[in-house]
């Protein structure tokens, strides 16, 4: 039984050949919707516009943010976070209005400031989380004490040159400061980040090339220093 060579395609048929703008546009779409699912669940990349972290983080410094890892951990004391502010904060840092007094917000924890006329912050911000859910914060002469405990941090510009009366960071929300102390508009001004603002943690630094590198760092506890004594 003879066998019949396999076919060879004439080289003079027509081929089925799509139009190659329509294959760009095709790439194109699908590289934008890649990008997209990316940015919106796994990481993004975000520039720093001001001053407020350094010396950890300086101008025009670009990052990666990781948006995963708080889906199945909480945030860490420490961690340098990336969050929507809430809305009385752009008020606040614009000059608009004056701080929240944290007397009273201790008092009522949960109170949300009412809306004002002011804009609302258009980008994100980015700090350092110093108080957790729970956690008591105080700052005095130049120091910050969370639990009764004096916090020692090596990433910071300047000791603080203001003072907060003990306050409680309520369950589900975050008590956030810039590394640059004296010049960061946070939360020793306008109070608390929620949990669900929260976008992600900054985790490595791309550019400039001569600063990459990881973000990883944390504060320890000074052994015997404790503020004043207080009821949590």
């Amino acid at each position: 039984m003879t066998r019949s060579p396999d076919k060879v395609p004439d080289s003079n048929s027509p081929k089925h050949t799509e139009n190659p703008f329509l294959e760009g546009l095709k790439t194109i779409a699908l590289s934008a919707v890649l990008a997209l699912g990316i940015r919106t669940f796994v990481a993004e990349a975000r520039y720093i516009p001001s001053g407020s972290m350094l010396p950890t983080l300086q101008i025009d410094d670009k990052l990666i943010v990781d948006k995963v890892s708080y889906r199945f951990n909480a945030p860490q004391r420490g961690d340098i976070v990336v969050f929507i502010p809430p809305d009385e904060a752009a008020g606040i840092c614009l000059g608009y209005n004056p701080p929240l007094n944290h007397n009273a917000l201790e008092a009522s924890p949960t109170t949300t400031p009412a809306p004002s006329a002011n804009p609302k912050p258009k980008d994100a911000f980015i700090k350092r989380v110093i108080g957790l859910p729970g956690d008591v914060v105080e700052i005095k002469r130049g120091e910050v004490f969370v639990n009764n405990q004096l916090l020692k941090e090596s990433y910071i510009e300047d000791a603080p040159h203001y003072s907060l009366q003990p306050v409680k960071v309520p369950e589900g929300r975050y008590f956030v400061l810039g590394d640059n102390r004296n010049n960061s508009c946070d939360s020793h001004y306008w109070g608390f980040v929620t949990r669900d603002n929260i976008i992600g943690r900054a985790i490595v630094r791309f550019w400039p090339p001569n600063r990459v590198g990881d973000l990883e760092q944390h504060p320890t506890y000074v052994p015997n220093q404790q503020g004043l004594n207080y009821g949590s």
